[in-house]
């Protein structure tokens, strides 16, 4: 059995800290045993100390598996920088020359390297391989181990083989962890690792410092946002974007209003995103703008706000990136901006995949459809997600809680569904079911002679939005299960089947018809009380010059709450910075000097007894879409063709020639008009907009749709806005 004593004087040692977070120690002593162990903890908990301590306690060396160069990197360099040698920590990965790899090997062959990190590609690799068999190895790591399921939201194909190298190389035992994972996603990592029998560690999901919005997605959201970060001066925050130009242009957008910004995606070369990271790590900027490439296992603890410029595709994905906020268990604001034309957007990215994993994408779009559209707390409906229940009324840090809709009485209307589901056989999904209550013959109904259930037709007046939040609302409250892995089919579960039989009262809230909202979310401040605000100002700039000249991002040198318990209890010796949290003997006697006697001078001088509405600017330069476009208009090439040659839907070419000629550029589609409508057809549609009093292409769509496409329409505006307004 793991002595427990002496894991505690090691995490005293290395790390600094008087006692471990949640489950921590359990999982360590669970490791150290020798068995295998599979832990499902939010971000922020404490994931990689439960493998990082056992690796320096244990002979040999840990290899963790993990899907990025840049989480490789960033870890490395905390591990480094809790000793003083270098060699306890290395990767292994296509970065490296052969003298740096050659480095690596001899000090893990000598016994040096505690941890070595590898992507999986490099894992499977022969060379390695052989390598890896000649070292000892004290326990394989698999983090972020939601890659290997494909419900997961970052499938990852070659961390499925990792079971098989592992075998190869020599059994050992195992630790998977991953921050996100309904109970599918956990099922499938343990069945792939054949570690079916690990002890599981499941901690609680619920961030409670992190405060949840979804606001209304309009043309004003890049002015939104800029408000939101002039707001929150000098605090660090992502905001991701759906495509790599999203990215570049609200980067662009943000930086010409006087934002430290800067764009990350995997367009970008190596070298660029690896300065664009370290420069957000260094606080050398407040901002990063980014695809999903960015941040999975970034370890900065003070992110204050993430932002999804896009909704993402899944509620795993979602959780994982709102979890980069708050990790010190300060602040977090996470706001997700939602509008369904991203939804049909990300609906077109699904095309070209199987039918299989079509269908596995709907549903977890469904799922994170009924998030943003659902007033219910948005705490609860993220924890019920995860197989975790919620039984707080009001969370008070989500916008649904702190805005709270009038209940309405739904009892009638879940005993028709109940019914409904019951008389379908359990069989169908929630539009299916929403069908049979109305009484819509559809042909499926038909087929299958649903038009003679006594439930068919109970509920002929109520509308499809109040339906759906019905069944997602009986849903979280345990009288309906969706079945995930069928394809979302509705059941009905033992308290549904006894409501059936003895009625109470239900009530739902609506869901939300989103409204546009400049004011800022009320939020709780989870960040510590600093006994000394003027000495944590001062320690905090010192922190940012010493982690300048050595390169390195501040918090590497002391988290904030470390600097906070400094400005609170005033350390003057290494001997009593050792006892602040945080600070280990190899930090203190590493970095410790500066900051005690930055602190003794405060207390010497001190005398101290230790015991404006925003005028956003736009981009001047046309982006080099609208640059392409603009040129091939010029030279009379097909707008198909255009769309075509730029990967372009065609919905998105209307939406950037909208946005150019909305912005006073001229261009002449003529030629294109010319050869898709007679001159007739064009004045008719051109007429409309003469004469309506406001330009509603949504009106004009219901006006003239019988007789043109929504596209043909959208053009003759085009050309329109371009002949009489430019």
């Amino acid at each position: 059995m793991a002595d427990r004593v002496a894991i505690r004087r090691a995490l005293k040692e290395n790390f600094g800290f008087e006692k471990f977070k949640g489950n921590q120690e359990e999982i360590i002593a669970e490791l150290i045993d020798g068995n295998d162990v599979f832990v499902l903890m939010p971000t922020g908990g404490g994931k990689s100390l439960c493998y990082q301590l056992p690796a320096l306690m244990s002979e040999g060396t840990a290899i963790v598996i993990s899907p990025l160069i840049a989480l490789m990197k960033n870890q490395v360099d905390a591990m480094r920088n809790y000793g003083e040698d270098d060699g306890v920590a290395h990767f292994l990965n296509s970065s490296l020359n052969k003298g740096q790899s050659d480095l690596v090997k001899a000090d893990v062959l000598s016994g040096k390297t505690k941890l070595l990190y590898v992507a999986p590609e490099s894992l499977t690799k022969e060379d390695n391989i052989r390598f890896l068999k000649k070292a000892t190895i004290s326990f394989y790591a698999v983090d972020e181990a939601h890659c290997i399921s494909e419900w997961g939201h970052d499938f990852r194909p070659e961390y499925r083989r990792i079971r098989p190298i592992i075998n190869q190389i020599g059994p050992r035992p195992v630790i998977a962890l991953t921050a996100t994972a309904t109970p599918k996603v956990q099922h499938d990592i343990q069945r792939n690792l054949d570690m079916l029998d690990a002890k599981v560690f499941k901690l609680s999901f619920n961030r409670t410092n992190l405060y949840y919005e979804v606001r209304k997605k309009t043309k004003g959201v890049d002015k939104e946002i800029i408000h939101f970060i002039k707001n929150n001066p000098g605090k660090s925050g992502i905001i991701y974007c759906l495509s790599r130009r999203g990215v570049e242009e609200l980067a662009e957008t943000l930086r010409v209003n006087d934002i430290k910004v800067l764009p990350y995606h995997a367009g970008m070369d190596g070298n660029t995103r690896s300065e664009n990271q370290d420069a957000f790590l260094h606080e050398k900027v407040d901002v990063i703008v980014a695809t999903i490439a960015f941040g999975m296992g970034i370890d900065k603890p003070d992110v204050r706000y993430v932002i999804h410029y896009d909704i993402p595709k899944s509620l795993e994905g979602y959780y994982q990136e709102t979890g980069r906020a708050g990790r010190d268990g300060g602040e977090g604001h996470c706001i997700a901006y939602f509008c369904h034309k991203d939804m049909q957007k990300l609906e077109k990215l699904m095309q070209g995949k199987s039918p299989v994993e079509q269908e596995i994408g709907r549903q977890l779009l469904a799922e994170i459809e009924s998030y943003a559209e659902s007033s219910v707390c948005r705490r609860k409906i993220l924890l019920h997600y995860f197989g975790e229940e919620y039984h707080e009324d009001n969370c008070g840090l989500c916008d649904n809680c702190l805005h709270p809709k009038h209940q309405i009485e739904a009892t009638d209307e879940l005993l028709a569904v109940l019914e409904a589901v019951t008389g379908v056989g359990e069989r169908f999904r929630s539009d299916y079911i929403i069908n049979v209550v109305t009484g819509r013959k559809t042909d499926d109904i038909r087929s299958r002679g649903h038009e003679n259930l006594e439930a068919f037709g109970s509920l002929p007046k109520t509308e499809e939005r109040f339906l759906n939040a019905l069944i997602r609302q009986a849903v979280i409250a345990g009288y309906l299960n969706r079945d995930l892995e069928n394809y979302g089919v509705i059941q009905i579960t033992p308290e549904g089947e006894e409501f059936l039989k003895h009625p109470k009262t239900f009530k739902i809230v609506e869901d939300a018809e989103f409204s546009e909202n400049d004011a800022e979310p009320q939020i709780k401040d989870g960040t510590a009380y600093v006994a000394d605000p003027e000495l944590f100002a001062i320690l905090k700039d010192l922190r940012k010059r010493r982690a300048k000249d050595l390169g390195l991002p501040p918090y590497v040198i002391f988290q904030d709450p470390s600097l906070e318990a400094m400005a609170t209890t005033y350390p003057v010796s290494l001997d009593e910075l050792k006892n602040i949290p945080g600070v280990g003997a190899g930090k203190a006697k590493r970095f410790g000097q500066e900051f005690v006697d930055v602190i003794r001078r405060h207390v010497e001088a001190n005398e101290i007894q230790r015991p404006e509405d925003l005028r956003v600017r736009t981009v001047p330069s046309k982006s080099n879409v609208k640059i392409f476009l603009i040129q091939g208009i010029d030279r009379k090439i097909a707008l198909d063709e255009l769309a075509e040659s730029k990967g372009l839907e065609y919905s998105e070419l209307l939406d950037e020639l909208e946005s150019i000629v909305e912005t006073g550029t001229k261009i002449n589609i003529g030629y294109f008009l010319d050869d898709i409508l007679d001159e007739d057809q064009q004045e008719e549609i051109m007429d409309f907009f003469r004469q309506s009093e406001e330009d509603d292409i949504e009106e004009a769509i219901q006006e003239l749709g019988e007789d043109y496409t929504e596209e043909e329409i959208r053009l003759v505006r085009v050309k329109f806005l371009s002949e009489m307004g430019n």
